[in-house]
Parts: C-alpha cells; sequence; structure tokens
C-alpha cells in the first residue's frame, strides 16, 4: 500500500520557493505521491443560499478560496522532483474542454518521467460549471464520453469521433504520452458511478460521506466490477486516513483500508490556517507510525 499526503492549497500561498520546499520536504519524508485539488473559479456563499451541497454543510470553497491551477503546478513540482507521483483529486473534467485537458495531461506525464495519476470526477459546484460555460446537468454523461475521447487522443495517431459532446474530425494530440495514462474516478457511492468506474476507470478514489461504511461501499464495487467483467483484485483503490486521534487511530485506520484492498492511502493532516511544514510534520508522524505497524 503506497502512502501519499494533501497539497495544502488555502495555506501554501505563492511564493513559488515554498512550493518547491514543500514538495521536495514531501519527497524527501518518503511519501508515494501528493494529491492537490482542484477548482477553478469560487463563487460568493450567496450563489449556494438554500442549496444543499453533498457531504458539506456549508460550501467547503469560495470566492476567496485559493487554489493553484492543477496542470500548471504539476508542471512545476515535476521540475522540483524526482519521484513523487502527481495526482488529481480530483480534476472536475466535465467543467473543461476535453482535448484540453488531454493535451495538458500527455504534457505533464511525458515532463515528469511518468509521474501522472489522472483521477477525474463530476463536482458539486454548478456556480462553477456557469463560469466557465459548462452544463452542469449533463456533467455525468458528458464525463463518460470525455473519457473514451481522451484514451483516443492519447494512443491514436488520429481520431475521428462523433458523439453528443464531441466531434472530431481526423483530429490528433502531438506529443502523445509514452504509457498508458491511468486515469482513476473520485466519488461517492451510488451505482450509476459504480458503473461508471467498472466500465472506464483504472481505480477509484472513494469520497465517502460521514456515516458511510467502508466495508459496504468497497463490496459495492466488487460486485459490479464483477459484473461488467472486471478482476477487483487488479482495480485501483485509493483511500484517505485524516489526522484525528493518535497513533492507535492511525493504525487502526490504515489496517481496516489495507483489509479493504486498499493499493493507496492518503495522509490528510490539512488544518486551515495551519502552517504547510506543520501539516507535513504531522502527516510523516502518521507515515511513520503506519509504516512501521503495517510494513508499507
Amino acid at each position: 500500500m503506497k502512502l501519499g499526503t494533501v497539497f495544502p492549497h488555502a495555506d501554501i500561498g505563492t511564493d513559488p520557493a515554498a512550493i518547491r520546499d514543500f514538495a521536495q520536504a514531501v519527497e524527501a519524508a518518503g511519501f508515494d505521491y501528493l494529491i492537490a485539488y482542484d477548482h477553478v473559479t469560487g463563487a460568493h456563499p450567496d450563489r449556494f443560499a438554500g442549496v444543499t451541497i453533498p457531504n458539506f454543510a456549508a460550501p467547503p470553497y469560495v470566492h476567496d478560496s485559493p487554489f493553484h491551477e492543477i496542470f500548471t503546478l504539476f508542471a512545476f513540482l515535476s521540475g522540483v522532483t524526482r519521484r513523487l507521483e502527481l495526482v488529481s483529486s480530483v480534476l472536475v473534467l466535465p467543467q473543461r474542454q476535453t482535448a484540453l485537458v488531454a493535451k495538458q495531461a500527455a504534457e505533464v506525464d511525458i515532463l515528469s518521467g511518468g509521474r501522472l495519476r489522472l483521477v477525474v470526477g463530476v463536482g458539486w459546484n454548478f456556480a462553477e460549471y456557469a463560469s466557465l460555460g459548462a452544463e452542469f446537468g449533463s456533467r455525468g454523461r458528458r464525463l463518460e464520453e470525455q473519457l473514451l475521447v481522451i484514451r483516443r487522443l492519447w494512443t491514436e495517431p488520429l481520431v475521428s469521433f462523433e458523439g453528443r459532446f464531441h466531434l472530431l474530425d481526423r483530429m490528433a494530440i502531438a506529443p502523445r504520452p509514452t504509457r498508458a495514462l491511468p486515469i482513476w474516478i473520485g466519488g461517492g457511492v451510488g451505482d450509476v458511478l459504480l458503473r461508471r468506474l467498472a466500465r472506464l476507470a483504472d481505480g477509484w478514489m472513494p469520497l465517502l460521506p460521514a456515516g458511510e461504511n467502508p466495508e459496504a461501499a468497497v463490496g459495492r464495487l466488487r460486485s459490479v466490477l464483477k459484473e461488467e467483467g472486471r478482476d477487483p483484485g487488479s482495480f485501483g483503490l485509493d483511500a484517505r486516513l485524516r489526522a484525528a486521534g493518535g497513533p492507535a487511530d492511525w493504525v487502526a485506520g490504515a489496517r481496516r483500508w489495507q483489509a479493504l484492498g486498499a493499493t493507496h492511502l492518503c495522509l490528510n493532516a490539512v488544518v486551515k490556517g495551519t502552517a504547510p511544514m506543520a501539516q507535513l510534520d504531522t502527516a510523516t508522524r502518521m507515515k511513520r507510525v503506519i509504516a512501521d505497524a503495517l510494513g508499507c
């Protein structure tokens, strides 16, 4: 089970030296990967009045929430690190142009030496969709078609495709990735999502609602994978573990996910308003305790 941690968008600031130092410290601490969240624009909280946001009592990110643009960030981080895997969590794919994402992801993967893992999802922020000129209501169907188009652009020298959302007439991106670049999907446990995962993804980043039982969620995914003719044992699973409690809680949480077949475990020590290096110190302590106990 590989261990990762979280890029602290809210607290890292804009000093490139501080961002470089943080990423290099993550790598020096022995983490396998670093995840970064994705938002392009933020809306005033009034935009969400009377709206239920899945998994949140209030909008977690608004107009003054800082987010470095994910592909630009990863391009920078790839140049200041050597082995750290760079993971989106999650890229809100349907609000972006498909061919442009294919191009950007291919470029980051090439220039990083094959260190990008693209985790995509549909997102929840209708206001952000509107600001980017993207349709919110069809985002699930659009994402499914996007994944088909992106994989073809990555692997074929010339692509013709006609679907509901895309029309490509002998189009291509160059250069293309030099490997089978992984695409994972992040999200909850609805049947539509699980079917989408089983048909189209290389792995799942579960974003479980409060109170959701991980054993039940993973059990449902395994059943759907089998129904779709996929091998659950070869399907990636990237879980999250927050820095709540103490070492005994960390080990118990890690053992729980390991027993469920997690291939990756992200140690989340982000506390808004806390210095990034202090957050990393906590995550590193978690890593040491878990690695010693589980042999990761």
